[in-house]
């Protein structure tokens, strides 16, 4: 079966929201919502940054991680992973097979059912992204210690269940 080329998307440009001084901020400086996108877009921008060429978003980045780390995977659990349905995880699929990047095989344990697994191109990509990603998010959060960067992350967990 024959699937549409699909021109590739532009990179996201890297979006900010500043603190303009002398501005009443009013409630929003109390808000963990408004704090947590500021800081989801600095962070995006980020991850632009350092995946600048590559042809990957977040939650192609994530898919191809949580794949590597899961050989076998199901296209199910992978929906559920990025929050997505099982279509759209099949999609996410068929895009990363159109560029060698991961396989669907035949899960050992059950014929009716498909594992995703990253090819050698995909391990090559996948651990060149890691390595970008988490270079990239040391610098951005090098003005946290150790410890704040541990609560934080601990916090955020908390947070989102």
């Amino acid at each position: 079966m024959a699937t549409a080329a699909v021109a590739p998307r532009p990179a996201p440009r890297a979006v900010r929201i500043e603190r303009v001084g002398g501005l009443d901020y009013d409630v929003l400086d109390a808000l963990l919502g408004f704090a947590i996108r500021r800081a989801q877009l600095a962070i995006q921008g980020s991850f632009t940054e350092a995946t600048r060429g590559m042809d990957t978003t977040p939650p192609r980045f994530t898919a191809l991680v949580v794949i590597g780390a899961n050989p076998g995977l199901s296209q199910t659990v992978l929906g559920k992973v990025l929050g997505i349905a099982r279509s759209g995880a099949m999609q996410l699929t068929d895009w990363f097979e159109e560029r060698a990047l991961v396989e669907r095989r035949k899960s050992p344990n059950d014929a009716r059912a498909w594992g995703l697994h990253l090819t050698a191109k995909g391990e090559k990509i996948t651990a060149r992204l890691k390595e970008r990603v988490f270079a990239q998010e040391q610098q951005w959060t090098a003005h946290l210690s150790p410890r704040e960067r541990s609560e934080l992350l601990r916090l955020l967990a908390k947070l989102t269940g």
